[in-house]
């Protein structure tokens, strides 16, 4: 411990509370705004929140003179949900929050507010909250905040470590903003590419239904199982990333009789049919000897009228989504079944020598956009890194 710091309990530096209760009944749609702890985690990291609760005007003064207000500089702390995420109170600031949803650390002059919110940002206070919960779904209490411990140097100390990573953590901000915009943007090109191709058609070009164009049909109903028992047995969850891990995938028993009906085969694609991935497609490339579950839908191409890859890019554009959620909308199941998939049109150039030049084109492109993508992801992974090495730094006694 770095000389003239102290490991302190919160509870030696605030006093710590909470509201007093305000029942459903008393919620109103203006008035003084309520806070819960997903407002708390929304005004921690965007600085705004867009309120939907309020109290009365009346039953803020009523409880104001009664039981106290935050103040400037006291401390509001999730205890549900994600725990432990701070917003300091603010000059302005004008409201009350729910009972037990959130602690109230008071301030005292002894520690600085904007010190502790960065603590509870560090791994020392995280670990603390974390062993304090264990591995199920809890609460962080106001007597668990009581005992949780902080290094605190002297105040005028802890106001310059603030000051270095107020300063520090802005141009992160700053940087991850132009990462993520870069992000974005190469996302962007290549869907703006992959929609003008199929939006703009040249001359030659047709449109049949899928149906017309494939086979179509569902996966095989059986249970999963981590032992070699059968083929590979592929499911939505093993699509991830538009990638799948063999490796992880689990393995079914299936007859013999039964194996050809459902054996994936290379230019095989398959369909999300429900759930919360609906329409997220995968074009099977080279796979071991597998089969695929009865959440997914598999189209096998008739003909060598139309490529397979083609058809998997025709699945991320625009006019696609927009017709699965048109779907998934008017159905009552939520999901998108076999018969509507079939009767997809399919805008596509007659011949395969157009179509493979179509495709050489955009996997390039979505080659170049995925390696830019790695890059911007590395990026954002290190000024999150450098985040956590300065608080890290911070107290430890290292800045």
């Amino acid at each position: 411990m770095k000389k003239g710091w102290q490991i302190k309990k919160l509870g030696e530096l605030f006093d710590i509370t909470s509201s007093k209760r305000v029942f459903e009944s008393d919620w109103k749609r203006e008035g003084v705004p309520f806070y819960r702890a997903r407002e708390i985690v929304k005004l921690a990291k965007q600085g705004y929140v867009d309120n939907e609760l309020f109290i009365s005007e009346e039953m803020y003064d009523a409880y104001s003179k009664k039981y106290g207000i935050p103040s400037p500089g006291d401390i509001m702390v999730t205890g549900v949900g994600t725990l432990g995420i701070c917003y300091v109170a603010k000059e302005n600031d004008r409201f009350y929050f729910k009972d037990g949803n959130i602690i109230w650390l008071k301030k005292r002059s002894e520690a600085d507010s904007r010190f502790i919110e960065y603590a509870f940002q560090s791994d020392y206070l995280r670990k603390q909250i974390d062993d304090s919960v264990g591995a199920t779904v809890g609460t962080y209490t106001i007597i668990k905040a009581k005992s949780t411990r902080v290094p605190i140097p002297p105040l005028a100390e802890q106001q310059r470590i603030v000051s270095i990573l107020d300063e520090a953590f802005e141009k992160i901000a700053t940087a991850k903003a132009n990462a993520e915009k870069n992000l974005q943007n190469a996302r962007a090109l290549f869907e703006s590419h992959l929609n003008d191709v199929f939006t703009n058609k040249g001359k030659g070009w047709v449109e049949k239904k899928l149906g017309d164009l494939s086979r179509i049909n569902y996966g095989y109903t059986e249970s999963a199982s981590s032992e070699k028992i059968g083929p590979h047995f592929l499911r939505i969850t093993d699509i991830q990333g538009n990638r799948v891990d063999w490796s992880t995938v689990p393995y079914c028993l299936i007859a013999r009789d039964d194996l050809p009906k459902y054996k994936l085969a290379d230019g095989d694609i398959v369909f999300a049919r429900t759930g919360a991935t609906t329409g997220k497609s995968y074009l099977v490339t080279n796979p071991p000897e597998s089969v695929f579950a009865s959440y997914l839908i598999r189209v096998q191409l008739l003909e060598k009228e139309i490529l397979p890859q083609f058809v998997n890019l025709f699945f991320q554009t625009y006019s696609y989504w927009d017709t699965i959620r048109a779907g998934v909308s008017g159905s009552a199941q939520g999901g998108f079944n076999a018969t509507k998939l079939g009767e997809l049109v399919i805008p596509y150039p007659k011949t395969s020598n157009d179509q493979k030049n179509i495709v050489a084109k955009l996997e390039a492109l979505s080659n170049e956009t995925q390696r830019l993508e790695a890059i911007y992801r590395q990026k954002l992974a290190a000024l999150e890194a450098l985040k956590k090495s300065l608080l890290d730094q911070a107290f430890s006694g290292g800045l």
